[in-house]
């Protein structure tokens, strides 16, 4: 079952992320990589030591992959960390201690980078369950497909859609959570919110396998 185009909910969240997802045309990806090597002196430390020089990220320890990511959405969810509106105390003194500039510069390099593939590590049944909620949804419980807000291939869309293609699985598992539990906020219209409060537990892991099963997007 597709998702109806007269969707209003979706249809505000989708032109939000039109409105704000503007390229990053003045960042500086050699400053960038500059801090993700080495800090900048200010507070910051080297980016690469938790989420890689090549934004591999670090599913052990829960880091994110941002290789490949949006910079639009990686720069604002830095201000969100370094403004209290995203909590995360590793990342909040961080992103506070990085200017608007640095931020952005940050962001263009990760974006740059060639995301990593990663194999299935699910069952069969659990990655096929997952595939099905991720490309059609699950209407029974009003629950849209992942790729009508992150795009075709969970390739994500503009600042407000990350691409999930790829990403570790912890990770999206324990966002989805976030989410559910009102720890993780700043969603569109409470998208995510909805959302992860209708999927069940199983639902969830299913979903991040799935997920963290698909090839990123070529750089």
């Amino acid at each position: 079952m597709t998702l109806p185009v007269s969707n209003k909910t979706l249809r505000i969240a989708l032109l939000l992320s039109a409105l704000f997802s503007s390229p990053l045309m003045a960042a500086d990806i050699q400053a960038g990589k500059q801090i993700v090597m080495s800090g900048n002196n200010k507070g910051a430390t080297a980016c690469q030591s938790c989420h890689g020089a090549n934004g591999a990220g670090m599913a052990a320890a829960n880091f994110p992959r941002l290789a490949g990511l949006n910079a639009s959405y990686m720069t604002k969810q830095l201000q969100d960390f370094a403004s209290g509106a995203r909590s995360n105390p590793i990342m909040q003194p961080i992103a506070k201690a990085l200017s608007t500039k640095e931020a952005e510069d940050v962001a263009a390099y990760y974006t740059a980078q060639k995301a990593p593939e990663t194999a299935p590590k699910a069952d069969a049944g659990v990655l096929e369950e997952g595939k099905r909620i991720v490309e059609l949804g699950d209407w029974d419980n009003t629950i849209p497909a992942c790729v009508k807000c992150h795009g075709p291939g969970a390739r994500g869309v503009g600042v407000s859609f990350p691409a999930l293609a790829g990403q570790h699985a912890s990770y999206i598992e324990s966002q989805l959570n976030a989410w559910k539990q009102g720890t993780r906020k700043g969603d569109p219209e409470q998208l995510m919110k909805g959302i992860s409060d209708r999927l069940s537990m199983d639902q969830i892991k299913a979903v991040a396998a799935y997920l963290a099963s698909m090839k990123p997007a070529a750089q």
